[in-house]
């Protein structure tokens, strides 16, 4: 009976570790983001973490002509990466990130993680001009 009573548990381990490791590190889609950098923060209580949003340029609705912004917002665990953004506010990015099932704590708020900057262009452009904020 012992030996059984092992075995299941031993079973119940390994599932609920494979189970971890899928919904907290298995790396589930990786891509990349463009848009305008509206912020990068350093918050939490007990977790500190980088939290960043990223403001992607909208579609033309069919009605009255308004545009519809889609916000990205991610979390950074390298600091340097992190500072680096934060020197970024205000210019369109071109993000690298990685999306997880779950979020951790300690490596942020969203499942998604940026892990490196593709390009940087100075401001938003239409026809040769820059946009008015």
């Amino acid at each position: 009976m012992k030996k059984h009573l092992r075995i299941i548990l031993l079973a119940i381990l390994v599932i609920a570790a494979v189970s971890f490791y899928f919904r907290f590190y298995f790396v589930f889609g990786e891509g990349v983001k463009s848009g305008e950098l509206n912020y990068v923060v350093y918050k939490g209580v007990l977790f500190k973490t980088y939290e960043g949003k990223l403001i992607q340029s909208g579609i033309r609705s069919k009605s009255a002509g308004t545009v519809q912004s889609y916000e990205f917002e991610f979390s950074v665990e390298d600091e340097r990466l992190a500072r680096e953004l934060m020197l970024q506010g205000g210019r369109t990015l071109e993000l690298h990130y990685k999306e997880y099932f779950g979020a951790l704590p300690w490596r942020g708020f969203t499942k998604f993680v940026v892990d490196s900057i593709v390009a940087v262009s100075p401001a938003a452009q239409q026809n040769g001009e820059i946009l008015p904020r």
